[in-house]
């Protein structure tokens, strides 16, 4: 596919994956601003908990809250956006304005799963090493990890913003291009595209499939590990101690890793727009909503913390 003469590098863009949604948009408006507000105020709380009690001081802690300022930014990113368009006729977003998008949304995202991947080899140690626990996993090494998580993240991001440079799109009269996605996303801007794409879906294959093998192979061996070692551990309880310990982390790999594999390890032949969207939205929305809730409501450090900072407030009050 060529591009016309007056196809453009920085067309407006029409994000219409929900124009056609069989749901009214004043109902899908609520529903977002309802996940928005919600994700915000719990990872809010969360990171209060732990910045605040001090019996929240572990390594696990240090890099859950990690986990929930990126989670903030991952929604603010999308829905602000998306809850824009649901109240505008015309749902555009400048080139640059996508581009921005683009960029924050891939750090944010790309964080997030190798911050995944680190709370694995922290489970790991805890479980599998718990005698030098303290000493591999200590908030130095947590802070070192966390920063070489976001150099790698915008590392790869500039790179994929690179190849998207170059592309040009073949607009309308007014020289606007449908998107058919609620945000700016990789997939759906190739597929706009009436430039050659081949560099973009290999690196997508290569060097994404690296960066997603790398943190993927970390979870699995760790996992292994920790499996053989509860395995070995001679009271049942402290096998369920253990494994509840790993359970809320098994939750948000299943929910991040899955959504992200399905819609950008694909081949392109194999995905459907719906079919991208609900899974954009479980890893934009419900993936960001649901991390504090399954660490809050399965971990009694947490809901002891919450606990102490309510009943501190009824007394200051």
């Amino acid at each position: 596919m060529g591009c016309a003469p007056n196809a453009s590098h920085s067309p407006v863009f029409l994000l219409l994956g929900l124009s056609r949604a069989r749901v009214p948009p004043s109902l899908l408006f609520l529903l977002f601003l309802t996940i928005y507000l919600t994700t915000v105020m719990g990872n809010v709380t969360l990171v209060l908990l732990i910045s605040r009690d001090s019996r929240l001081q572990s390594p696990m802690y240090y890099l859950l809250r990690g986990l929930s300022m990126i989670d903030m930014g991952l929604s603010t990113v999308i829905l602000p956006q998306l809850l824009s368009d649901l109240v505008s006729d015309h749902p555009a977003i400048p080139a640059a304005r996508c581009l921005a998008q683009f960029f924050f949304f891939y750090v944010f995202g790309v964080t997030d799963t190798l911050i995944i991947a680190v709370m694995a080899l922290d489970r790991y140690v805890a479980i599998c090493d718990p005698l030098h626990y303290a000493l591999v996993m200590n908030r130095q090494l947590c802070a070192r990890l966390l920063a070489f998580s976001w150099v790698v993240s915008v590392l790869h991001t500039m790179l994929h913003v690179g190849l998207l440079l170059p592309l040009r799109w073949a607009g309308d009269e007014e020289g606007n291009v449908n998107l058919p996605h609620f945000f700016c996303d990789h997939r759906p801007l190739l597929r706009a595209s009436c430039s050659d794409t081949h560099s973009n879906e290999l690196a997508i294959f290569l060097e994404g499939g690296f960066l997603m093998l790398g943190p993927c192979s970390l979870i699995v061996l760790s996992y292994i590990r920790i499996g053989t070692t509860v395995l070995r551990l001679p009271s049942a309880t402290g096998r369920r101690r253990a494994v509840s310990t790993c359970g809320s982390h098994l939750t948000m790999v299943g929910f991040l890793y899955g959504t992200i594999i399905w819609v950008y390890f694909q081949p392109p032949s194999q995905n459907s727009q719906a079919q991208d969207m609900v899974a954009s939205v479980m890893y934009t929305a419900i993936t960001p909503l649901a991390n504090p809730f399954v660490y809050s409501l399965r971990n009694k450090d947490v809901q002891g913390a919450l606990r102490r900072l309510l009943a501190q407030g009824r007394v200051d009050s």
